[in-house]
Protein backbone atom coordinates (compact mmCIF):
# COMPACT_ATOMS: atom_id res chain seq x y z
CA UNK A 1 0.00 0.00 0.00
CA UNK A 2 1.01 3.61 0.04
CA UNK A 3 2.62 5.27 3.01
CA UNK A 4 2.49 9.02 2.85
CA UNK A 5 4.44 11.14 5.30
CA UNK A 6 4.29 14.88 5.50
CA UNK A 7 7.36 16.92 6.22
CA UNK A 8 7.32 19.20 9.20
CA UNK A 9 7.67 22.20 6.92
CA UNK A 10 5.24 23.00 4.16
CA UNK A 11 1.50 22.83 3.88
CA UNK A 12 1.18 19.40 5.48
CA UNK A 13 -1.66 18.23 3.21
CA UNK A 14 -1.66 14.56 2.29
CA UNK A 15 -3.72 13.16 -0.54
CA UNK A 16 -5.75 10.09 0.34
CA UNK A 17 -6.62 9.33 -3.29
CA UNK A 18 -3.91 6.65 -3.81
CA UNK A 19 -4.99 4.88 -0.63
CA UNK A 20 -8.66 4.89 -1.72
CA UNK A 21 -7.74 3.56 -5.17
CA UNK A 22 -5.68 0.73 -3.71
CA UNK A 23 -8.45 -0.12 -1.24
CA UNK A 24 -11.01 -0.22 -4.06
CA UNK A 25 -8.66 -2.45 -6.04
CA UNK A 26 -8.35 -4.82 -3.09
CA UNK A 27 -12.14 -5.09 -2.75
CA UNK A 28 -12.51 -5.69 -6.50
CA UNK A 29 -9.86 -8.41 -6.34
CA UNK A 30 -11.60 -10.12 -3.42
CA UNK A 31 -14.97 -9.97 -5.14
CA UNK A 32 -13.86 -11.35 -8.52
CA UNK A 33 -11.48 -14.01 -7.22
CA UNK A 34 -13.12 -15.13 -3.97
CA UNK A 35 -16.76 -14.16 -3.48
CA UNK A 36 -18.15 -14.42 -7.03
CA UNK A 37 -16.79 -17.94 -7.79
CA UNK A 38 -18.16 -19.22 -4.48
CA UNK A 39 -21.60 -17.81 -5.28
CA UNK A 40 -21.54 -19.44 -8.73
CA UNK A 41 -20.59 -22.80 -7.20
CA UNK A 42 -23.42 -22.53 -4.65
CA UNK A 43 -25.96 -21.80 -7.40
CA UNK A 44 -24.65 -24.76 -9.42
CA UNK A 45 -24.98 -27.14 -6.44
CA UNK A 46 -28.48 -25.87 -5.59
CA UNK A 47 -29.56 -26.45 -9.21
CA UNK A 48 -28.11 -29.98 -9.10
CA UNK A 49 -29.98 -30.78 -5.88
CA UNK A 50 -33.23 -29.35 -7.25
CA UNK A 51 -33.03 -31.70 -10.26
CA UNK A 52 -32.60 -34.89 -8.21
CA UNK A 53 -34.97 -37.66 -9.28
CA UNK A 54 -35.69 -41.22 -8.23
CA UNK A 55 -33.34 -43.59 -10.04
CA UNK A 56 -30.38 -41.18 -10.26
CA UNK A 57 -26.98 -42.56 -9.37
CA UNK A 58 -25.32 -40.30 -6.82
CA UNK A 59 -21.93 -39.91 -5.20
CA UNK A 60 -22.15 -38.91 -1.55
CA UNK A 61 -19.72 -36.64 0.25
CA UNK A 62 -18.41 -39.68 2.11
CA UNK A 63 -17.43 -41.32 -1.20
CA UNK A 64 -20.20 -43.92 -1.59
CA UNK A 65 -22.09 -44.51 -4.84
CA UNK A 66 -25.78 -45.29 -4.61
CA UNK A 67 -29.16 -45.00 -6.29
CA UNK A 68 -31.90 -42.70 -5.05
CA UNK A 69 -35.08 -44.60 -4.25
CA UNK A 70 -37.09 -41.87 -2.50
CA UNK A 71 -36.96 -38.09 -2.10
CA UNK A 72 -38.62 -35.88 0.50
CA UNK A 73 -38.14 -32.18 1.27
CA UNK A 74 -34.58 -32.21 2.60
CA UNK A 75 -33.75 -35.92 2.74
CA UNK A 76 -33.16 -38.67 0.22
CA UNK A 77 -33.13 -42.42 0.72
CA UNK A 78 -30.17 -43.96 -1.07
CA UNK A 79 -29.69 -47.65 -1.83
CA UNK A 80 -26.07 -48.78 -1.76
CA UNK A 81 -24.43 -51.77 -3.45
CA UNK A 82 -26.04 -54.89 -4.84
CA UNK A 83 -27.65 -55.66 -1.47
CA UNK A 84 -31.17 -54.26 -1.86
CA UNK A 85 -31.60 -54.07 1.93
CA UNK A 86 -28.95 -51.37 2.40
CA UNK A 87 -31.10 -48.23 2.27
CA UNK A 88 -29.90 -45.18 4.16
CA UNK A 89 -31.72 -41.87 4.58
CA UNK A 90 -29.46 -38.84 4.32
CA UNK A 91 -29.68 -35.10 3.80
CA UNK A 92 -29.74 -33.78 0.26
CA UNK A 93 -26.63 -31.73 1.05
CA UNK A 94 -24.67 -34.99 1.40
CA UNK A 95 -24.98 -35.57 -2.36
CA UNK A 96 -21.77 -34.46 -4.07
CA UNK A 97 -22.45 -35.49 -7.69
CA UNK A 98 -25.35 -36.86 -9.74
CA UNK A 99 -25.32 -39.13 -12.77
CA UNK A 100 -28.60 -39.43 -14.64
CA UNK A 101 -29.53 -42.96 -15.81
CA UNK A 102 -28.61 -43.58 -19.44
CA UNK A 103 -26.29 -40.56 -19.62
CA UNK A 104 -23.28 -42.56 -20.76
Amino acid sequence: MFILLSEGTGTGTVSSLPMLISLAGLFAFMYFFMIRPQQKETKKKNAMLAELAVGDTVLTTSGFYGVIIDISDDTVIVEFGSNKNCRIPMQKDAVAAVEKPGAE
